[in-house]
């Protein structure tokens, strides 16, 4: 098995066990301690276990080597996965956002909301520790494996971890401020809701402008420029295309080189380029390399 990919499994089953337990106990300390904050956060956390699934499935198929039929190799899973993960964060969101509504609106016209338990309140204590610690532990290896869906499913601790903090108050207030107080559940659920629906968005966001062939940023781009101007022998470097797919770059750049030298000369320079390039970007890097004699 490839390495990068034994790590990132290994990362998101240490999430796995972690959600499993939360689920459980969110849900039952929620129904039965008449939390519905608590149960919305049950929820988001059910959300969590799903998408530690989608990295798991998709992220084996996304480091598989090119083939015949996938020349440019499968990268395209994970940034698939990374869609996916924005995506049920978002159902997610907005799920919990109607059952907060619908329970805000009883409130309004009369209807006596339950006060939680207090078992609750030590239930979302727990929750924010461990989903931070996930957030953390996941960030930390999403960043050092390169991997866009690693560090989309921290970002989904991290929501989970938000939330938990709005169920948190909206509990600690019911319980200790009285019954009139319990109005404050459905609020934070509400504002849970908010909060999950920006992190999916953000999530997303960029994904979908991979799949959609985005150029990689200017930024990145002009210090490619400055990178190839380096190498021995290159005069000029222009039409710098680029696009990524999953951890990988896709690059396609023209080269200028002295119209005097021979043809193996000018294949070497552009092999140094290539080099350099993925030096700097990662061996998986796909580049072509275009010489032309400078006018």
């Amino acid at each position: 098995m490839n390495p990068t990919v034994k790590a990132i499994r290994h990362v998101t089953v240490v999430g796995i066990w972690i959600n499993v337990a939360l689920v459980v106990l969110k849900l039952f300390f929620g129904y039965w301690g008449q939390s519905d904050a608590l149960v919305a956060d049950g929820y988001h956390s059910m959300s969590d276990f799903v998408t530690d699934f989608i990295v798991i499935i998709f992220v084996a198929a996304s480091y598989k080597k090119a083939d015949h039929d996938h020349p440019y190799g499968h990268g395209k899973f994970e940034t698939i996965a990374t869609v996916l993960i924005g995506l049920i964060l978002l159902g997610v969101g907005a799920f919990i956002g109607y059952e907060g509504a619908v329970t805000l609106i009883k409130a309004i016209n009369g209807e006596v909301l339950p006060t939680p338990d207090i078992w609750t309140l030590y239930v979302a204590i727990a929750s924010i520790a461990l989903k931070e610690f996930c957030f953390r532990y996941t960030l930390k290896y999403g960043k050092k494996l390169d991997s866009p869906s690693l560090m989309a499913n921290a970002w989904h601790h991290r929501s989970d971890a938000i939330s938990s903090v709005a169920t948190l108050v909206g509990v600690s207030l019911a319980i200790f401020l009285g019954h009139k107080w319990a109005i404050a559940a459905p609020i934070a659920s509400i504002l849970i809701a908010v909060m999950i629906c920006v992190s999916a968005v953000k999530i997303a966001i960029p994904p979908l402008n991979e799949l959609l062939e985005a150029s990689l940023p200017p930024e990145t781009i002009t210090e490619m420029y400055r990178t190839i101007s380096q190498v021995p022998g290159v005069l000029k470097a222009h039409n710098l295309r680029s696009r990524k797919t999953g951890h990988s770059y896709i690059v396609d750049v023209n080269i200028h080189v002295r119209p005097d030298i021979t043809v193996s000369a000018g294949h070497e320079i552009a092999t140094a380029v290539e080099r350099t390039l993925e030096h700097h970007y990662g061996k998986d890097m796909i580049i072509y390399v275009h010489t032309e004699p400078q006018k």
